[in-house]
């Protein structure tokens, strides 16, 4: 039997996904919802959140599939508590990476020992699979699994909560003119004005797209599509604009922003680039939960919602 290739599995999937006009990272969580963390997909049993490339996984199928819910369990997380999933049921494939240890070889392929006669091993990140099920999927599951209800603290409007991050952040931002976009010799973040968008979450979706291009700037996260910049048709750059379209979904999922992300008329790069690299969405999604991670460490460290951001005229 061959072996599954769980990376081009992943890829295929979304590159199925891409060809129909579905982006999988288009959020389907609920605006009404208390909790912040309700944007992103979590598991039933412990409440905690998927991460990494399961995050726009599991919005894709909930999207795709029609599923009310973004909580999700295993089978056997299900017989636990004296549910099952429904008969016919299709599960979702969700990944990990393992770590395994692994002796090294030299060229011939020996393997290499150090002065001591032991083994030098070096740790491996395995991918590994697994099957959830959403808990739409699944019957007599006890209603406090199906919805946590209402957090004791919850979380501050999405408005105030995305401004607290951008005003976090210390970015430069220069509103006037028709486009937004990031300037990497500038480091400096263009917006229109904001009575330009028909919402305040379109406002502020457009700018966490672009705050995560902006961490990628040398002084801070260093991502190759930015310190050297190609320009915007460049192969390295629709690669960092997969990562900053995943990276501001993640940020809005943080903050409970609904806005519109800026998809449209990037899905044939980001098609071009899946389809010459099956781990490219792997690599994408690390690179942008490092950029969600930074932006919103310096959110809760420094930031107060409401505290003003660095912006000027253009």
């Amino acid at each position: 039997m061959a072996k599954r290739d769980l990376y081009q599995e992943i890829t295929d999937e979304i590159i199925a996904a891409l060809e129909k006009g579905v982006v999988p990272w288009v959020k389907p969580w609920d605006p009404a919802h208390d909790s912040v963390m309700a944007g992103y997909p979590a598991n039933a049993l412990t409440g905690r959140p998927y991460h990494g490339v399961n995050v726009p996984l599991l919005w894709m199928r909930q999207s795709m599939r029609g599923f009310s819910s973004n909580r999700w369990l295993t089978f056997r997380q299900a017989k636990e508590v004296g549910a099952h999933v429904r008969r016919g049921e299709k599960g979702s494939l969700v990944t990990f990476f393992k770590p395994l240890r692994k002796q090294e070889t030299d060229a011939a392929g020996n393997p290499v020992y150090d002065d001591d006669g032991e083994p030098v091993e070096r740790t491996v990140p395995v991918l590994k699979g697994f099957t959830v099920f959403n808990v739409d999927q699944v019957e007599d599951l006890p209603a406090r699994y199906r919805d946590p209800g209402p957090t004791d603290d919850p979380a501050p409007e999405p408005v105030t909560a995305a401004d607290a991050v951008v005003a976090a952040s210390g970015a430069t931002i220069r509103e006037g003119g028709p486009e937004a976009g990031y300037v990497p010799g500038a480091d400096m973040i263009r917006m229109p004005p904001a009575p330009a968008f028909a919402t305040s979450a379109g406002y502020y979706a457009t700018l966490l797209h672009e705050l995560t291009h902006w961490t990628g700037h040398a002084d801070r996260l260093a991502r190759e599509g930015i310190v050297h910049f190609q320009g915007f048709g460049s192969t390295s750059y629709a690669f960092e604009e997969l990562v900053a379209e995943l990276g501001g979904a993640f940020l809005c999922a943080e903050t409970g922003i609904q806005g519109d992300l800026r998809h449209e008329g990037y899905i044939a790069s980001w098609l071009k680039v899946l389809r010459d690299d099956k781990r490219a969405i792997f690599k994408a999604s690390t690179r942008a939960k490092e950029a969600t991670e930074y932006l919103m460490g310096q959110a809760d460290a420094t930031v107060r919602p409401g505290t003003a951001r660095t912006m000027t005229a253009a």
